[in-house]
């Protein structure tokens, strides 16, 4: 199975490090047109030339749109829309009754609403070429309890498994997939850093040795995840989250 995306626009959110990158670089290897946008300006300049790249703040609805508009204007359509970009905002695990509303809705924001700020504004073209592909980078948090211990995070990346599959009822008619891949945990963000530093040598080996794989993932091993359901391959697949964790933990 060889998978291509000669003359496919593909929009990556999130794209600037980790996970989002290999993303957006496995696309571009694989002849896709790639539009990459992080909130993260400098980091996107380590992307590849090729890729087209855009300072972008994935909560603002407008910025999103214009974003993906002028993608659309360049290329003629859109044909995958991958959303990376969320995370836990440099938020920190706290007792309930000590969060406040406003780190509560941080992570909604960035996880939740920005999927939907990308999807509303890529799915008219979509829908009127009558295909495409929806992934949703989402997290193992939303199907069990989080690593990181914040609540918002692990209910709004359930709240993301939940609107991947409403949207792929809604939007199976007209050709278009909704899925979601479900990472393990990787340090690949300054947050993930800090949440692998803080489990200490012990606790470190302790996470790996659960795997049943022992190690962690790569953000290669994600990438090819999501190109497997943007491609051909997966056109019968709508509304399924793939965990790639290297298996049941211990």
């Amino acid at each position: 199975m060889e998978i291509h995306f000669a003359d496919k626009t593909v929009v990556v959110t999130g794209a600037a490090r980790g996970i989002g990158a290999a993303i957006a670089t496995g696309f571009l290897e694989r002849g896709g047109e790639v539009w990459a946008c992080d909130i993260a300006a400098d980091a996107l300049a380590a992307l590849p030339t090729r890729i087209h790249r855009r300072a972008v703040d994935a909560t603002d609805e407008h910025a999103m749109t214009a974003f993906i508009r002028e993608a659309e204007a360049k290329t003629g359509r859109i044909d995958a829309l991958v959303h990376v970009a969320g995370g836990i905002r440099g938020k920190r695990k706290q007792p309930i009754d000590e969060v406040s509303t406003r780190d509560w809705l941080d992570i909604y924001e960035a996880n939740v609403m920005a999927a939907v700020h990308g999807v509303r504004a890529a799915v008219t073209g979509m829908k009127q070429a009558k295909a495409g592909r929806i992934v949703i980078i989402a997290s193992p948090a939303g199907m069990n309890v989080s690593l990181t211990g914040i609540q918002s995070y692990a209910s709004a990346k359930a709240a993301q498994l939940g609107l991947m599959r409403q949207l792929a009822h809604e939007l199976g008619s007209f050709g278009i997939t909704v899925n979601a891949v479900a990472p393990g945990f990787m340090p690949t963000s300054p947050d993930y850093e800090r949440q692998w530093a803080s489990y200490g040598e012990a606790g470190q080996k302790a996470l790996i040795e659960r795997n049943p794989m022992r190690r962690l993932g790569k953000p290669e091993e994600i990438a090819y995840a999501v190109m497997f359901l943007a491609s051909p391959f997966a056109g019968f697949i709508n509304g399924q989250v793939l965990p790639v964790t290297g298996g049941p933990q211990g």
